[in-house]
């Protein structure tokens, strides 16, 4: 099996997909725009080729370099990256070299926040009411219907980046002044409630392999435009409505051979507000979260999918596992070494943060996993406590 991976070697936790791909005999057939030598040693010795191009953006290099590695290995059957950045560059790919997976006609749909309401809404799900503004008059006629607080935010973008609260004048005429008019800008109602998600892997029939669930402390919204810190966790038990809400919204994309971040506002009482889909794994060390959660391990799992067709099914999650984000800048009261020595117990991994993703995760990241969720959640505590 032929297996292109686009930038194999980021984030750096990715390379476990390289080598879980090599475990099950494929030809793994790296592309990416760094020196060999940067690829780290695990990656350099699980790849069956590397091809470097010149730019990642520049799709005729792209084209040549499939091109050159179909001419060497043969029909290339999977173009992967797992990574948000990259999804349409693989649909169109994908579509050129008809590969099996996301296509052209399938990515506006996925990458499109205004679109991914449509789709909800067909799935019977009500999310918060949003559209495309392109003028000032546009976006004070939303406000007029809707009242503030209202958020703006790229309708193609990753995470929490160039996202603006709008709660007043002078935040308005901040956001025109700052925003790019380049590109596409939905405004949604600002909906105050904890965020809440439904993850996991499906097979390439669109049946569950596994699936898991998030809380978090704050919004990523929040964490980035105050440059705080978080924490969040898997559960041991989904909440019922999180599920068939999750699992409407699977039928609803058709997703297959995929992982999947779905990600709601809690409202309470049963009541769930989805606010986007991603068809890729969840960022920062959720993937490792996702092992402390099951003592499985989700990249052998992917693998195994991908080139046999099938691998094993996981419903037992024997421990919470929770994610401790800390930032360079905040005055903590425990010290990186103090953290260590005290939660011991219940640290099962942690390190330092590539700063690409810093804003949103922190610096440091601590990982801890306990069979019962209070001892976690007052760790967490301690560990964001600051200096008075």
């Amino acid at each position: 099996m032929n297996i292109v991976f686009l930038s194999p070697h980021f984030p750096p936790n990715f390379r476990h997909f390289i080598s879980r791909l090599r475990e099950f005999g494929a030809n793994v057939l790296g592309v990416a725009d760094v020196p060999y030598d940067d690829l780290g040693q695990e990656v350099k010795a699980n790849l069956t080729e590397y091809y470097r191009v010149p730019d990642m953006h520049d799709y005729d290099a792209l084209v040549r370099a499939i091109g050159y590695l179909t001419f060497r290995y043969g029909k290339i059957d999977r173009i992967e990256s797992q990574n948000e950045y990259w999804l349409a560059t693989e649909s169109r790919l994908r579509t050129d070299f008809n590969v099996f997976g996301i296509k052209l006609d399938q990515i506006s749909k996925i990458k499109r926040k205004s679109e991914m309401k449509e789709v909800f809404e067909k799935a019977g799900l009500s999310p918060a009411h949003g559209r495309i503004c392109s003028t000032e008059a546009e976006l004070r006629q939303f406000i007029k219907e809707f009242g503030l607080p209202v958020v703006a935010k790229p309708d193609i973008g990753v995470g929490a980046a160039a996202t603006y609260k709008i709660d007043d004048e002078e935040s308005l005429q901040s956001f025109l002044k700052k925003k790019d008019d380049s590109i596409d800008w939905i405004v949604e109602e600002f909906i105050n409630a904890p965020i809440v998600t439904f993850d996991g892997l499906v097979d390439s029939k669109g049946d569950l392999v596994f699936t898991t669930s998030h809380r978090y402390s704050h919004g990523v919204m929040d964490v980035v435009n105050e440059d705080t810190h978080v924490y969040y966790y898997a559960q041991r038990e989904i909440d019922p409505q999180v599920e068939r809400d999750g699992l409407k919204i699977l039928k609803a994309f058709d997703v297959r051979e995929r992982f999947f971040h779905f990600e709601f506002f809690d409202m309470g009482e049963g009541k769930l507000i989805p606010l986007e889909v991603n068809m890729r794994p969840p960022g920062g060390l959720t993937l490792d979260m996702f092992n402390f959660n099951y003592d499985f391990d989700c990249y052998r799992l992917w693998a195994e999918l991908v080139v046999k067709g099938d691998c094993e099914r996981s419903k037992t999650r024997p421990y919470f596992v929770m994610y401790v984000s800390r930032k360079d800048h905040i005055p903590y009261k425990l010290s990186h070494y103090e953290v260590l020595n005290e939660f011991r117990p219940l640290i099962i991994h942690h390190e330092r943060i590539c700063d690409v993703f810093s804003r949103a995760i922190g610096n440091h990241g601590y990982v801890l996993r306990h069979a019962e969720l209070q001892p976690l959640i007052a760790a967490a505590n301690a560990i964001h406590e600051q200096r008075v």
